[in-house]
This record gives C-alpha cells, structure tokens and sequence, in this order.
C-alpha cells in the first residue's frame, strides 16, 4: 500500500518551507554518510505517531513567466492531482489575503480533505487572531510556528485524522517492479516491448496510485509480476510538461508501491542529474534496483570497452548504488530483455533473504579478526553480536558498548563484509547501531 500524500500550499513567504522542513526535517528517514545521493526538498518520506507518509513542499515547484496568484492557482492543483491530504498555510501576520482566498475556493471546490495551518504564532498572545481565518471556509484553524516548532504536533494529529484506512494487503504472489526516470528515456518502449517478449497474459489490475498504469503478466518460468508504468503520465497544461520535479513525484508513488525498481538510462545521452535524483529516492526507499541502460543500439562503433567504460561510469556517478546490476538493453531491437525477469526475480529473493543469527555472527567475528575495530579518544569500540531484523531491505541491528565509537567508515566495512558472505546483489541493506544494555 502506497503511503499518504500530504502536500503544503499557500501564498509565498508564509512559511511552507519552513514547515515542510520541521515535519520531515526531524522524522524523515535518511541514509546517513551514503556519498553520491542528491536529495530534492520539493519531496520527503515523514512519520507521525507511527503513520508513514509523502510530503510534498509545492513551494519547490518552479513556475517561471508567470503572473503571482496564477502559480499560487497551478501549485494548488498539484496538490489537488497529487495529494490525499493538503495543507494550506497562512500568514498571521498578514491576515486573510485574496491570494489565500483565491487558493482556499479552489481547494474547496475539490474532494480532498484540507487542514488550515496558521503560521508564524510565535507570540502565545497571537493565538486570538487565528478566528478571523475561519472565513476560508475551510474549518478549524491550527495555529503553529514552523520556525519553533510549536502546536506542528495538534497540526499533524489534524493531518493523519483524514488518512484513508489502511486495510492489511494480503501477498498475492506476485512481485511488483517500476519503471522510473526522467522524460524520454524509454521506459514506455520498454514497457510494450517487455509486455511483447514474453507473450504475456495481460490483464488490468487496480492501481493503488491513481495515475500509474498496473499491469500484471506471466513470465516464460510462470512467475507472477506486476509492472507499475510510469511512462508517459501528463497531464493537461503546461505546467506538467515542463517541470521536472512533478515527474520525480510521480516517480516516488511509483517507488512506494514496488519491491523492485528499475531505474532507466538513456544510453544516447548519457547521466544527466536528474538521474541522480530519481535513483537516489529508489535507494532511499529499500527497493531492490537494476540500473538499465536502454538504447543501447543507438550507440555507433561498439568495441570490447565501450560496454566497461559506460560500466564505469554509471558506478562512478551512482556510487551509492554499487549493490544494483547493470543491464544494457535495446526496447527496439529488444536485445536482452528476456533477461530481465529473471533479474528482477533474484533481485527480489535477495531483498527478503534472512540470514540466521549463529551464521551472521561467524561472519562479523571473522570481519573482526581481519580488521580490528578503531579507537576514539582512547576507547575501543566493541562488537558483542548482530541479529537481523527485517526484510526488504534486509535489516541488521549490530549490538555494540558505544554506537557513537562505530565511525561510518569501519560500518561500511561490516556491509562489505555481510555482502562478500551472503549475496545481496540488487537490494540495499540496513545497518543499525544500538547499545547492548
């Protein structure tokens, strides 16, 4: 089940920033000390009272060229296209404005439930001033300071009061994969030719996000899969074809809902940094992933190297991603794409593999008689076991005297060692650090 988009509107200078940062900022899930990973602030992972869910800062959303309150309108029905819960932000200071007017009947005028956040009530006497909003129309007003944090939480109680129920979704068997990257890339190429290669039994399967395409089919070995399609998703209006960073949000309901990703290059045009972004958040998220680099026939006088040289560049550019396969692929000549199941099949037997705790622990013994662990101002850290936790991505919690003592670099050494022992090609792993009580 996908989680809950929550997206912040209002007028600029109220503070959306702020308070997109204060919500994700203190409850986002980062992978820390991971080089290479470019994050985008328009879009973040965030949690309350143990709800997982999106936020969406549509004050990142850059529409040039165009009069003020027509950006505030296109931002609000973003948010409108996007979100399952919207958070409209006002400015006490300034009082009700025909801007927040404008974009409160808009939001109104929509299905989606809206919570007023009042913001910048950094004065405890401001506190009265937040009746004159009850004029929007839009309910109860929550006053809050996104800069100190203060009355976020009443405001987010507000907020995962209007998530849908989430029902507990039953394995059906299949393994669900996405197509994510930036525009012209080829993903809806491959999209038919994978669906053509197999010669497929295609059926429509509901989608739990609500512009992706989910097609389930039937691979030659009779694995189940289910392909989330991305590709090709626009929306009317200018807004949707030039700006990047709403494709990258809809690549992240693509993310939420897959086991494993495939994250798509353009073998003619090479890296480009939008890349980066979008494979980034496929990491971030614990997917399994395979970067495929398509249109591989387009490039002219292939040697031995060119196929190393593009190799290398990608685990350069994508250091963060040294765990993922790489596959050159043509959707026009479909030169191997009757490997890809197969690929995304062991990917994802590698993310829910589990590794018994008495075998894991001979492996973090040996990796501590090879390399020794550091000192830090006098004390050494010590390592007394590891037991893993969770799947997908596969979790180890390692028990140690001091977590702080564990630099990040003597870390990545216990993953490379657990990855040499136990194959995890294609799935990222967790390492988590806790004091031995």
């Amino acid at each position: 089940m996908a989680n809950p988009v929550v997206a912040i509107v209002g007028r600029p200078n109220v503070g959306k920033s702020t308070l997109f940062n204060r919500i994700a900022g203190e409850r986002i899930s980062i992978v820390e000390d991971t080089p290479g990973v470019t994050r985008d602030r328009i879009y973040a992972h965030a949690e309350w009272l143990g709800k997982n869910f999106n936020l969406i800062d549509t004050g990142g959303i850059e529409i040039s060229d165009q009069p003020l309150l027509t950006q505030i309108r296109q931002q609000a029905e973003v948010a409108i296209d996007e979100a399952d819960v919207i958070v409209l932000v006002v400015d006490i200071q300034n009082g009700v404005t025909d801007a927040d007017e404008q974009v409160a009947k808009i939001l109104y005028r929509s299905d989606k439930p809206v919570v007023l956040a009042v913001n910048k009530v950094d004065n405890p006497e401001r506190r009265s001033d937040i009746y004159d909003f009850y004029s929007l129309g839009l309910g109860e007003p929550y006053p809050v300071s996104g800069v100190h944090g203060v009355g976020v939480g009443d405001l987010l109680d507000a907020v995962i009061n209007h998530f849908p129920e989430t029902a507990d979704n039953e394995d059906d068997g299949t393994i669900h994969f996405s197509l994510i990257g930036r525009p012209n890339v080829g993903k809806s190429s491959l999209v038919n030719a994978i669906l053509g290669e197999n010669r497929v039994i295609v059926s429509n399967v509901a989608g739990t996000t609500r512009d992706a395409i989910n097609t389930r089919f039937t691979a030659k070995d009779g694995r189940e899969f289910t392909m989330i399609d991305t590709a090709g998703i626009r929306k009317k209006g200018k807004i949707y074809e030039n700006t990047e960073r709403y494709s990258l949000m809809r690549s992240m309901r693509a993310i939420d809902d897959s086991d494993v990703v495939l994250v798509v290059l353009n073998a003619e045009e090479g890296i480009r940094e939008l890349d980066k972004h979008i494979a980034g958040y496929a990491h971030e998220a614990g997917c399994g992933v395979i970067i495929v680099v398509n249109k591989w026939d387009t490039i002219k006088n292939k040697d031995h190297r060119t196929m190393t040289d593009f190799t290398t560049l990608i685990r350069n550019e994508f250091q963060y991603l040294s765990y993922a396969p790489i596959i050159f692929v043509s959707a026009k000549t479909k030169q191997r794409l009757n490997q890809l199941p197969t690929m995304i099949e062991e990917v994802y037997d590698h993310s829910r593999r589990r590794i018994q705790s008495a075998v894991l622990n001979d492996v973090l013994m040996d990796a501590l008689a090879a390399n020794p662990t550091p000192t830090q101002n006098g004390r050494r850290l010590r390592v007394y076991y590891g037991t893993q936790v969770a799947i997908q991505p596969p979790t180890f919690v390692i028990f140690v005297n001091d977590p702080d003592l564990m630099h990040f670099s003597y870390q990545r050494y216990l993953e490379n060692q657990i990855r040499r022992a136990f194959d995890f090609t294609g799935t990222p792993i967790r390492i988590i650090k806790r004091k031995r009580q």
